[in-house]
């Protein structure tokens, strides 16, 4: 039976959704086919919580299944004195997920929306939700509002959860309090030791309020006020909304009280703010969340015409109401986490993992891992094996939006430092105008940086054999890719990323110029990570080396071994070509089968096989007819090619005709860890080749 984790929630608002979907993303490092399940939904079309781990973790099951019934329907149940049907109902209905999945995450009902005067007897919400639990066969994780009271009495009110909890003989796992006020760690430690055994028999965690998380966007603002959107992009209207002012001073007193992120109510013949905000916007002086005009007041077309000229990224609304009604309105609207707004998901999976010990939750669920590895298992244990032995990356496309977009989900995730090159003021207009927060990351202009000219010293000594001068050193220090290369040969970062808009030979020639092999390693080359449903291989070479000698083979087949095991994939080594063990002949079968040998002498406790064809290595009825006695065909996770034509062809296919994600390519053999993109590179793409190149920092430390 499925492992299921019940969330129960001890008091409204205390963010039960952002602590399931915090467990989701751990228990979807551990088992392939995750569920979710909610008792009672207000909207049988729609659930934001469901819809967001249904779609984050590819929950193979309807929506239309993912539920118990409406609060409508519980109502009548509940009138009609069924109540005990119902209960039975629900539980039918989770017993069909929880037979299809490996885990399933219950996100518990609550009555505190204005339903449960409708449903009766069900306004009893802890009991209802303990039962359900029981029947469920789940373990629970009670969730305690953090906001409702002082921090002093929240150990006694963590106490309470859980003995409620036990007293209706639910199995409780665990006690996160969530949205604490924020304090220093000092504090923080205090609040934990006070809910110790014996005091409370289970683990607890005590995540802090932030504020950007239950800030509303500008979109659910508009939405929730019937707003009219007169100007602004898909950017502007993802903004967060952390305050409001009152646009009813002159314009240096409304942009003096105007706080970072705070949304501008003002009449709609303020043209005079309108413009003024776009201009304090643009000089860095303001960084306002956007402005709504009120009243119903058209905008004035020259002023409007003037504020998108500008260039501000503000979205601008329009609603009929004055503005004192409009920011009551405003102040009772609340974010939802929802798959429409992907960086508020990173940004509270990001805070959950800061303050939650995985390792600890993990063993009180008691969820198993599974010995499939699917894409989201791997890439989410990249994820984990970052954030747990942090390391700086530079990444010199500083101004390309993927990249910052990128650096976004990377710093909120904690998965990496990052230096980010390019005019700073350029670099954080495009992060304010993306709506992304990149405080935390370091900027650096390579033409105005103090570490240049030295750079530019060490260069000509690297390249002085080959004519290298100081005035052309200097000259190629602005480019960004030798800049961030020499940052990375000087300790300054431990890494690099790059090549979203650089062709892969303007991204690794530095690195083979400046960084260089490793002792032992003739040849650099890469791998690309292939992520297929049920497992992950690597392959290489298929970008760096056109036609490899046997030696060189040997040495990519070696490297590559090195770098599956660095991510948990047992290498069994294929050294592929047209003809399987004798059955041909050529130079090409002899070279391979050259390198094949001098791999096992250097390497005589790896797996490997070859000349071996790609069917034999991978497929074990084939493998049993072609090479019965060995130990890898058909279990090969290790695939090397035997030239860029072959690897280049092979990789692009498997990626396209079987679906697989192919992460890479990743640089191997270099002193320090410099890899390439894709110019297609997505956001994800570069994400987790960042974290790749954080985890082969830590290695080669």
């Amino acid at each position: 039976m499925a492992r299921s984790i019940y969330i129960a929630e001890n008091g409204a608002g205390a963010g039960k959704s952002a602590v399931a979907l915090g467990i989701a993303e751990l228990l979807s490092r551990r088992v392939p086919e995750l569920g979710v399940f909610r008792p009672l939904v207000v909207d049988a079309d729609r659930d934001d919580t469901i819809d967001l781990i249904r779609a984050r973790y590819g929950v193979d099951i309807p929506r239309a299944e993912l539920y118990g019934v409406t609060y409508a329907e519980a109502a009548a149940m509940v009138a009609d004195g069924r109540r005990e049907d119902l209960l039975a109902h629900i539980v039918d209905r989770y017993r069909a997920v929880d037979r299809r999945c490996g885990a399933v995450v219950v996100v518990g009902s609550d009555f505190d929306d204005g339903h449960h005067k409708a449903a009766g007897g069900l306004s009893r919400e802890l009991a209802f939700n303990a039962r359900l639990a029981t029947e469920f066969g789940s373990v629970v994780v009670a969730v305690v509002n953090g906001a409702a009271s002082e921090a002093a009495a929240l150990p006694d009110q963590a106490r309470s959860a859980y003995h409620s909890l036990t007293d209706l003989d639910a199995t409780v796992a665990a006690v996160v309090i969530n949205r604490a006020p924020p304090s220093p760690p000092s504090a923080t430690n205090q609040l934990l030791s006070a809910l110790r055994p014996p005091d409370l028999p289970v683990p607890s965690f005590v995540i802090p309020a932030v504020a950007t998380l239950g800030a509303p966007t500008v979109a659910e603002v508009a939405a929730a006020l019937g707003a009219e959107v007169v100007t602004g992009d898909s950017a502007a209207l993802g903004r967060d909304v952390l305050g409001y002012v009152v646009g009813a001073a002159q314009v240096p007193q409304v942009l003096a009280h105007l706080t970072p992120g705070a949304l501008i109510i003002t009449p709609g013949d303020r043209n005079d703010l309108l413009v003024a905000t776009a201009a304090a916007q643009v000089a860095g002086v303001t960084s306002a969340a956007g402005i709504v005009l009120t009243l119903g007041i058209e905008p004035d077309p020259v002023a409007l015409k003037v504020f998108e000229g500008l260039g501000s990224g503000l979205a601008v609304l329009r609603v009929e109401t004055g503005s004192f009604g409009t920011i009551a309105a405003s102040t009772r609207i609340e974010h939802r986490l929802s798959a429409a707004y992907p960086r508020k998901v990173e940004a509270a999976l990001g805070v959950f993992e800061s303050y939650v010990d995985g390792g600890e939750l993990s063993r009180v669920l008691d969820v198993s891992r599974s010995t499939r590895v699917t894409p989201m298992m791997f890439e989410y244990e990249l994820l984990d094996r970052a954030r747990a032995d942090r390391r700086r990356v530079v990444l010199p496309e500083g101004t390309e939006e993927r990249i910052l977009r990128a650096a976004d989900t990377l710093l909120r995730r904690g998965a990496a430092d990052l230096t980010l090159l390019g005019d700073p003021d350029t670099v954080r207009r495009k992060a304010r105008d993306l709506g992304l927060d990149l405080e935390a990351a370091d900027v650096v202009d390579p033409v105005t940086s103090d570490l240049r000219d030295g750079f530019a010293e060490q260069y000509v000594e690297l390249r002085r054999h080959k004519g290298m001068t100081s005035d052309l050193a200097h000259d190629v220090m602005r480019d960004v890719n030798y800049f961030g290369t020499m940052m990375v040969h000087n300790g300054h970062a431990d890494g690099m990323v790059s090549g979203s808009v650089h062709t892969t030979a303007a991204t690794i020639r530095p690195a083979f110029e400046i960084v260089k092999t490793r002792p032992g390693v003739s040849v650099a080359s890469s791998v690309f990570l292939m992520l297929l449903p049920d497992r992950v291989l690597v392959y290489g070479d298929c970008a760096v080396n056109p036609d490899p000698d046997a030696t060189q083979l040997a040495d990519i087949a070696l490297s590559s071994a090195e770098t599956a095991a660095a991510f948990g994939i047992e290498p069994r080594v294929a050294m592929l070509s047209y003809s399987t063990g004798a059955s041909g002949a050529g130079a090409d079968v002899t070279k391979v089968a050259e390198a094949t040998e001098r791999v096992r002498k250097l390497r005589p406790d790896l797996p490997v096989d070859g000349p071996i064809q790609y069917d034999a290595a991978i497929d074990p009825a084939v493998a049993s007819t072609k090479m019965p006695d060995s130990t890898v065909a058909g279990r090969a996770t290790v695939f090397v090619f035997p030239d860029l034509n072959t690897g280049n062809n092979t990789y692009k296919a498997v990626q396209r005709s079987a679906g697989a994600v192919a992460v890479g390519p990743v640089l191997q053999g270099l002193r320090r860890p410099v890899n390439d993109l894709s110019r297609g590179a997505t956001v994800k793409d570069i994400v987790n080749t960042v974290a790749i190149t954080a985890v082969q920092a830590a290695l080669s430390q």
